[in-house]
């Protein structure tokens, strides 16, 4: 019996043939740490008394509160820079972005690779092919400390995504859809491993981190696309780095691009996944453009594109962050940014932004918000009260300038 990818990687980092179930011991390429879990990080590092054994492959990326909010969060982000300086690690300032963008931008995660975060969407880098997932304080600190982890070899899914996607519709639903199949619980601690055939290999880098940032969100351990189209020539792609045609799944899915249509994330759980027909005209408060999900410069595009020649809805706020700083200046250099802030939207700082709730943006009891996160949990942007419905970049601007929720080929039809 074959190999799945997760069993591949598993297998070459261990040096024997690693298969699901098993435990092994494998060395880290990338330890990723955000500035909400540095404290406890470091705290846990001096409780063991070590230091990085590897500075080079220890990255700290301030992003979950930034610009710092308050006086608590400045203090803890200043013992962040001392402490990188002080032992030679790599701190991502203010500004820089979301740390899955970033490190996929500073090519710190790679086909092959094991890259752990402390962060639940560190899955996203298995859109290039490395073994990515989210883990704790206390594990972050030992493999930092030891350059190594230890892992059970995760069972897989195998997710089949066929065909090209209809016009207007996007990475995004796509994922949704996925979520909607596998369900909040139907991969725990598995990889979903996704496959791109019959022109789906068409996706590019930042839709397969969609793809592979939302695996999370059905319980997965991580997301790994195989390597295709664009990853290719953007990357060195291992020979070795591939499934076993007889590779055991757990689960197989099938999903026909074609043939999906726009969709949403209704409250209060990201699989309650439903067509923006069904929750058509529900009123909107707030909209969010952004994050590690969709906050890409093809995201801000799409976004631009609808926006374009129109306005924001009297009563709405159009929030639109951008995933990193080179998001941003490609996107100031070809007039996309012009375009968002002459139809009113408000330009925050590049990094997570309202995404969990903690500053620039959070909800008011009874407010609507149609975001192009990742969770709409209850009380995750604010208020328990609060309702967040997860779409495209394109429905979210098109919500947007309707002050409900709709679709941009809806939103033409209304002007016709």
């Amino acid at each position: 019996m074959g190999l799945t990818l997760a069993e591949k990687i598993l297998s070459h980092k261990a040096g024997r043939e690693a298969r699901a179930e098993e435990l092994v011991v494998v060395e880290v390429d990338q330890v990723m740490v955000v500035d909400s879990i540095a404290g406890s990080f470091f705290r846990r590092l001096e409780y063991l008394e070590a230091t990085p054994r590897y500075p080079e492959r220890v990255s700290i990326v301030i992003d979950h509160v930034a610009p710092a909010a308050n006086l608590e969060v400045a203090k803890a982000q200043k013992e962040i820079r001392e402490w990188g300086h002080k032992h030679g690690i790599r701190v991502f300032d203010v500004g820089r972005g979301v740390c899955h963008q970033v490190l996929i931008e500073e090519g710190l995660a790679q086909p092959g690779w094991i890259v752990v975060g402390s962060d639940s969407h560190s899955t996203t880098y298995g859109a290039v092919g490395a073994f990515g997932t989210g883990m704790g304080a206390t594990d972050i600190a030992l493999a930092a400390a030891s350059g190594r982890t230890w892992l059970r070899v995760p069972e897989s899914v195998k997710v089949a995504f066929r065909g090209r996607l209809p016009q207007g519709v996007t990475a995004k639903d796509a994922a949704l859809e996925m979520v909607r199949l596998l369900t909040a619980e139907g991969a725990t601690y598995m990889a979903v491993e996704i496959h791109l055939t019959e022109g789906a290999e068409a996706l590019g880098r930042g839709e397969r981190m969609t793809l592979a940032n939302l695996t999370v969100e059905a319980g997965a351990k991580a997301g790994l696309v195989v390597p295709s189209g664009e990853i290719l020539d953007l990357y060195r792609v291992p020979e070795w780095l591939y499934p076993d045609p007889d590779a055991r799944y757990v689960r197989e899915v099938e999903i026909d691009l074609s043939r999906l249509t726009p969709r949403v994330s209704v409250p209060f759980y990201v699989d309650n996944v439903h067509e923006v027909a069904e929750v058509w005209g529900k009123r909107v408060d707030q909209v969010f453009i952004g994050t590690c999900t969709n906050g890409r410069l093809e995201d801000l595009r799409a976004a631009a594109e609808v926006l374009k020649g129109r306005k924001v809805a009297p009563g709405v706020r159009l929030l639109v962050i951008p995933a990193s700083s080179q998001v941003l200046e490609e996107a100031a250099r070809d007039g996309t940014l012009l375009t968002l802030l002459e139809a009113g939207a408000t330009i925050g700082t590049p990094g997570c932004g309202p995404c969990m709730g903690r500053h620039m943006g959070v909800l008011a009891p009874g407010e609507v918000c149609v975001s192009t996160s990742n969770r709409n949990f209850r009380g995750r942007m604010g208020a328990p009260e609060a309702e967040i419905y997860l779409a495209s970049p394109r429905v979210a601007a098109a919500s947007a300038v309707a002050g409900y929720l709709t679709t941009p080929e809806e939103l033409e039809g209304s002007h016709a």
